[in-house]
């Protein structure tokens, strides 16, 4: 039986996995990146848990038959370059072809957000749907076009940078360099800070998140605040793009109602001439990186001049 290593790489932690080319996880694991030892390290690393996940396969009576690496950053996937990561400290890295060069199997590279993305909307929350945005929003935020069940990358590589649009001129400062981006308001990050800020309390978006729901006042303005700027974010994308379905993943997307029934009215209150999207809750948490890997290494074995479609796995 023929299976796909797939590898997502995060700042913190790797998450990795077999996977037939029905989508079923044969087998997971998960390891520390070790970013603190240089982008070097981490390479290695990844070279090591691929080539440990391959032994793994052969062992276990598979067939590994390629390689899909999803990293954060800005990604050159036509290339196979990691061009820069802020989390992992990757500079012009050619991650695809120092992996298959070792491996000797097909290597495909793609970026996080993507990744996810291209996974929810084939197997996930969007599965079925033509056009899907998939939002993520953590510690930034994030965003991916799906159509057709292919995420659009961009002339750079860089498309999709919904966090760093500016909806609070003169507002907190970004690390872009840039004040009042969506990211610096509404991320779980943004979140937590702002409530600092007001409460004098240190706190995550999670507590924040309680709080709201137990009646806190603070916690409550922090968090309709935060759902007025993603509103004016998404009303921008929707705007530019006219998505059939918003799909909402990240570490805020585990407040679940508390953030998505007042995002929808939010939005309700700010269209005018465009389109309702459907506006859902992503499906597939924090497998959906891992699982979008899969579908890189799956789509690097398509015929040339498209992707392959005898997979349940590919269906859009």
């Amino acid at each position: 039986m023929r299976v796909v290593v797939a590898l997502d790489v995060g700042g913190t932690g790797i998450k990795c996995a077999l996977v037939h080319p029905d989508g079923q996880v044969v087998h997971a694991e998960r390891h520390p990146t070790g970013a603190e030892r240089g982008p070097q390290a981490v390479v290695d690393t990844i070279a090591d848990i691929a080539e440990q996940l391959v032994g793994k396969a052969r062992a276990g009576g598979f067939t590994p038959a390629a390689i899909g690496v999803a990293v954060p950053g800005v990604v050159d996937e036509a290339a196979g370059v990691a061009v820069w990561s802020a989390n992992v400290g990757f500079r012009d890295v050619p991650l695809r072809d120092l992996l298959a060069a070792r491996l000797g199997l097909p290597v495909a590279l793609g970026h996080d957000v993507r990744a996810g993305g291209t996974a929810e909307a084939r197997l996930g929350a969007g599965r079925g749907v033509r056009h899907v945005l998939f939002v993520a929003i953590g510690t930034g935020i994030a965003a991916t076009q799906v159509i057709g069940g292919q995420a659009f990358a961009g002339a750079h590589g860089a498309a999709g940078e919904l966090g760093h649009i500016v909806v609070r001129p003169g507002g907190p400062r970004c690390g872009c360099g840039q004040s009042g981006c969506l990211e610096a308001v509404a991320s779980a990050a943004g979140v937590g800070r702002h409530y600092a800020e007001l409460a004098g309390t240190p706190a995550t978006a999670a507590q924040v998140a309680t709080a709201m729901a137990a009646g806190d006042p603070v916690a409550g303005q922090v968090w309709r605040e935060a759902v007025a700027a993603l509103a004016d974010g998404l009303l921008i994308a929707q705007a530019l793009i006219d998505t059939e379905m918003m799909v909402v993943g990240g570490g805020l997307a585990e407040a679940g109602d508390h953030l998505l029934a007042p995002l929808r009215a939010a939005l309700d209150q700010r269209f005018t001439f465009h389109r309702r999207p459907r506006l859902v809750r992503a499906a597939l948490g924090d497998e959906a990186g891992c699982l979008g890997a899969a579908l890189l290494a799956l789509d690097v074995l398509a015929a040339p001049g498209g992707r392959r479609t005898d997979d349940p796995v590919e269906a859009s």
